[in-house]
C-alpha cells in the first residue's frame, strides 16, 4: 500500500513539472492552402510605360521594347553609346521589372551620329548668346577691380610712409596688383557660375606655385635676404667692409646682390643670401683702428728699455693717436732674441692704415738702432766632423788672397727720389676708390636699398 502511494506521488510531481513546459509550446499549424505569387503590373503596362518614356527622350525613340514575365528586352539602334546605357538605367528603375536584357547597338551612320552633335552645338551657341550680358557684366566687374587695385598700388606716397625703403614699397605695390587680379577673377567666375572652373584654376595655380617654389628656391632665398638687409642696413655706401674673404668698398645694395668695389678697382657682386649669412667686418664704422707689428732685440738687451724707446718713437709721429696711447709688450723669448709686439692707434679718416703702419715700423726700428739696441739675425751653429784646424787655415788663406772690398760709393739722392720719399711719408688716406664709388653711384640709375636716413644695425 505504501509502495503504491509512493509511485502515485512521484507521478503527480512529474506531471506538475512538465505542465509549464507544455503550456509554453505553441502548436505549429500547417497552411491550409498554398500562397499564390501574383504580379501587380502586367507586361503590357510595363512596355507601354517604357514606350511613353522613351518617346519623350531624344535619342531613345528608336529603341524596341519587349516585356515577358517582367523581363525587359531592349533592342534597336541609338546614335550615341551613352543613350543605350541611359535606356537600361531607366528600365531598371521601373516598378515590376525583374531584369533588363540590353541588346541596343550604336548606329554608325553619318547622319545619325552628326545630328546630335549639331544639335548640341546649336544649343551651346544659343546658351552662349543668352549668357553674353552676364559675361559682359563679369568682365566689367573684373576690369573695375583690376583698375582699382592698380590705382591703389600707384599711391606710392602712401606706401612710403608705411614702408622703410623703396624696395618694400615696390613689393607692396606688386602684392596689391596681384591680390586685385585674383579677387577680380574670383568675382567674375562667381558671376557666370563657373565655380568648378574657379576651383580648377586655383588648384592648378597652387600646384604650379609649389613646383615653381622648389625650382626657384635659391632665388626666393636671395629675395628674402634682400628684404632683411634693406631693413637691417648693415652698412652704408662707401663703407670699407670685409664680407667673408671679400674686401672692398660698398657701391650699392640691390634686390639681388651687394656690389663692392675692391681695393684694386674691380667690381664684385655678392648674392644677398650670402651677405645675409656672412661674417661682415666694417672698417668704416669706427674710424679709430689699431695696428701692431713685432720687432726682436738681442737677448742681452733690456726689453723694458726697448719697449720704452719704441713707445716714444711711435708717440712722436703725428698720425699716431695720443688717446688711446701706443702700447708694447713682450711676446716671446727666442734662442737669440726677445720678440716685442708694438701697438698703436690711428684715425682711418685722416691716415691710410697700411702706409701709417709701415712708417711706424720704420720709426721704431730706427729709434731702437740709434739707442744701441741690436736687431739680431737668426744664428746658426755649424758642426765640422773633419780636420777643423786645416779647414780654418785654408779658409783664412783664401780670405787673405782676395782683394779687400772697396766701399760702395755714396749715392746722391735726386729730386725725383726726394719727391718719391715725400710722397711715401704722406699718410693721408687715398680717396681714389671712394671717388670712383661716388662717381658710379651718381652716374648709374640702378636701384639702391641703402637708406642714409635709417639707423645702421
Amino acid at each position: 500500500m505504501v509502495h503504491t502511494l509512493r509511485h502515485l506521488l512521484f507521478a503527480l510531481l512529474l506531471a506538475a513539472l512538465a505542465a509549464p513546459a507544455i503550456a509554453q509550446e505553441e502548436p505549429v499549424s500547417e497552411p491550409s492552402e498554398p500562397i499564390a505569387a501574383e504580379r501587380t503590373i502586367s507586361d503590357s503596362a510595363i512596355a507601354a510605360r517604357l514606350s511613353d518614356i522613351f518617346s519623350e527622350i531624344r535619342g531613345l525613340e528608336d529603341i524596341v521594347i519587349e516585356v515577358n514575365a517582367g523581363v525587359v528586352s531592349l533592342s534597336g539602334t541609338v546614335s550615341q553609346q551613352g543613350d543605350g546605357v541611359r535606356a537600361v538605367a531607366i528600365a531598371s528603375r521601373l516598378e515590376g521589372v525583374v531584369t533588363v536584357e540590353d541588346a541596343v547597338e550604336r548606329s554608325l551612320a553619318v547622319e545619325t551620329s552628326l545630328s546630335p552633335a549639331i544639335a548640341n552645338l546649336e544649343n551651346s551657341l544659343r546658351r552662349g548668346w543668352e549668357a553674353l550680358p552676364l559675361i559682359g557684366l563679369a568682365l566689367a566687374v573684373f576690369i573695375i577691380i583690376w583698375i582699382v587695385g592698380h590705382l591703389l598700388a600707384s599711391w606710392k606716397f602712401l606706401w612710403k610712409r608705411l614702408a622703410p625703403n623703396p624696395f618694400l614699397v615696390e613689393i607692396i605695390a606688386q602684392a596689391i596688383r596681384f591680390i586685385a587680379l585674383i579677387v577680380g577673377l574670383v568675382v567674375a567666375l562667381n558671376l557666370v557660375g563657373a565655380t568648378a572652373l574657379m576651383g580648377a584654376i586655383l588648384g592648378g595655380a597652387g600646384v604650379i606655385g609649389l613646383a615653381i617654389g622648389f625650382a626657384v628656391r635659391d632665388t626666393v632665398e636671395n629675395y628674402i635676404s634682400s628684404i632683411m638687409l634693406s631693413l637691417r642696413q648693415p652698412f652704408r655706401a662707401n663703407d670699407h667692409v670685409l664680407i667673408n674673404e671679400h674686401e672692398g668698398k660698398v657701391v650699392r645694395l640691390t634686390s639681388r646682390a651687394t656690389i663692392l668695389m675692391t681695393l684694386d678697382g674691380n667690381h664684385l657682386r655678392i648674392p644677398n643670401s650670402t651677405v645675409f649669412k656672412a661674417i661682415i667686418l666694417n672698417y668704416t664704422r669706427n674710424p679709430e683702428r689699431r695696428f701692431e707689428f713685432e720687432l726682436g732685440v738681442d737677448a742681452n738687451d733690456d726689453p723694458v728699455a726697448a719697449m720704452a724707446c719704441g713707445f716714444a718713437a711711435m708717440g712722436a709721429l703725428d698720425f699716431i693717436l695720443r688717446e688711446p696711447k701706443p702700447d708694447a709688450h713682450i711676446k716671446a723669448v727666442g734662442d737669440s732674441n726677445i720678440v716685442i709686439r708694438f701697438m698703436g692707434w690711428l684715425n682711418q679718416s685722416e691716415a691710410e692704415f697700411h702706409k701709417a703702419r709701415s712708417l711706424a715700423i720704420r720709426a721704431t726700428k730706427d729709434a731702437l738702432e740709434e739707442d744701441g739696441f741690436t736687431l739680431p739675425e737668426p744664428i746658426y751653429r755649424l758642426r765640422f766632423d773633419g780636420n777643423v784646424p786645416a779647414l780654418l787655415t785654408e779658409a783664412a788663406s783664401d780670405a787673405s788672397a782676395k782683394p779687400s772690398a772697396q766701399p760702395a760709393p755714396t749715392r746722391i739722392p735726386s729730386a725725383s727720389d726726394v719727391e718719391a720719399e715725400a710722397q711715401l711719408l704722406d699718410v693721408r688716406p687715398d680717396d681714389h676708390i671712394t671717388e670712383k664709388v661716388d662717381e658710379e653711384r651718381a652716374a648709374t640709375g640702378e636701384e639702391d636699398l641703402l637708406d642714409n636716413e635709417r639707423p645702421v644695425e
